[in-house]
């Protein structure tokens, strides 16, 4: 059968990786296309859009370029109706997936969706354009199956996909000789993957290191993003790494990490972190009125209480984000309280085999519909 993926996201693009190979699988003759990246592309997938043309972030940007935006959906729905999919998956990435699937749903298109969009923490009526679009949800925290029982749909958990990511992870034994990194403590930086939300948060977390002269900070950067543009931030004591996250995280005492699927990552790797995030003003303006969650970082949504601290726009200074880390270092109960919260957070989560529940159930309701059709 034809399958189109749309992943708009890094995140997205290791997670349809795993998705593609399940589908594989299940299904050895699929042909797959669609958006996505490099992780797809390996897994055996066309892919037609790079995310990395796609990285807009917040309501102020995606206004400011809401021309090139409406473009890529003229340009997606081109492509679809060209290769005419048995199924469209759409993976997180709300704002377009979601419009996509409103097009595509009166076309007769079959639509999947894996790893849902938090309608939970903010405009939650999206759950009932979910309820008429979607033939079905597949969703990854547990608390998501009560919430949409809310609005008498059922959904599928099938756990959560970094369990696969990080099962999957070898470490690279020679991680610290090949990026001369030398025997000090690390202290990770996690910036994000979008070029506007990196440059923000480096500048300041770069800012605390003469707070910390006996560590040295290790940059995870992204392959999306030029050597050129991190460099002015690098030091004799504060170094680059691309594509290599869960081995820096593997060798760091603590992280500064913009709230994302990074925070979830850095708990199951169990280093104590502080969450950092900023966003512009009218784009803040705008969250603080719809948003109806207490929590932004996955790892305190899912512990349902604070595991780790969030600094948040006024509150996220260089004197805050310094005093967070040090509380965090050395042994400290505060160490030690957020290592034990983390295998909580594992434990409500489940275990590995996320994608490959999903990738299967994906091919058998597709069997299961051709065999009623026929």
């Amino acid at each position: 059968m034809k399958y189109f993926i749309i992943a708009g996201e890094r995140s997205g693009d290791l997670h349809g990786s795993n998705l593609i190979t399940a589908i594989k699988k299940a299904d050895s003759e699929a042909q797959i296309q669609g958006w996505g990246g490099d992780y797809m592309t390996t897994a055996g997938a066309t892919i037609l859009k790079h995310y990395k043309d796609l990285a807009f972030m917040g309501f102020f940007e995606v206004i400011q370029n809401l021309s090139k935006i409406l473009g890529f959906f003229r340009l997606c729905k081109n492509q679809i109706e060209e290769f005419q999919p048995d199924a469209i998956v759409l993976i997180d990435y709300s704002g377009f997936n979601m419009r996509i699937a409103k097009w595509a749903k009166p076309q007769g298109y079959k639509l999947f969706y894996y790893i849902s969009p938090k309608v939970w923490a903010w405009n939650q009526r999206r759950a009932l354009k979910l309820k008429q679009t979607i033939d079905r949800l597949f969703v990854i925290f547990p608390f998501e199956v009560d919430f949409f029982k809310n609005y008498d749909y059922e959904v599928e958990f099938v756990g959560n996909p970094l369990f696969d990511a990080i099962a999957a992870f070898r470490p690279n034994p020679d991680f610290l000789n090949e990026n001369n990194l030398g025997e000090k403590k690390i202290i990770a930086l996690l910036p994000g993957s979008r070029k506007q939300e990196v440059e923000q948060m480096l500048k300041l977390m770069v800012a605390t290191k003469k707070q910390f002269p006996d560590y040295q900070y290790v940059i995870a950067g992204v392959g999306n993003l030029s050597k050129e543009f991190y460099e002015r931030f690098l030091t004799d004591d504060i170094r680059l790494v691309f594509d290599q996250a869960y081995d820096l995280l593997s060798h760091s005492e603590a992280a500064m990490v913009t709230s994302g699927t990074a925070t979830l990552e850095t708990a199951l790797f169990g280093v104590p972190q502080v969450v950092c995030y900023k966003m512009s003003l009218i784009t803040y303006s705008i969250a603080s009125m719809v948003v109806k969650i207490e929590y932004i970082s996955l790892v305190n949504l899912i512990a349902q209480k604070e595991v780790v601290k969030e600094l948040l726009q006024g509150e996220l200074t260089t004197e805050n984000i310094a005093k967070e880390i040090k509380k965090v270092l050395n042994n400290s109960i505060e160490r030690k309280k957020q290592i034990a919260d983390y295998q909580k957070v594992r434990e409500i989560l489940g275990s590995t085999g996320a994608s490959a529940k999903t990738g299967k159930r994906i091919v058998e309701i597709l069997n299961n519909s051709n065999l009623v059709n026929n």
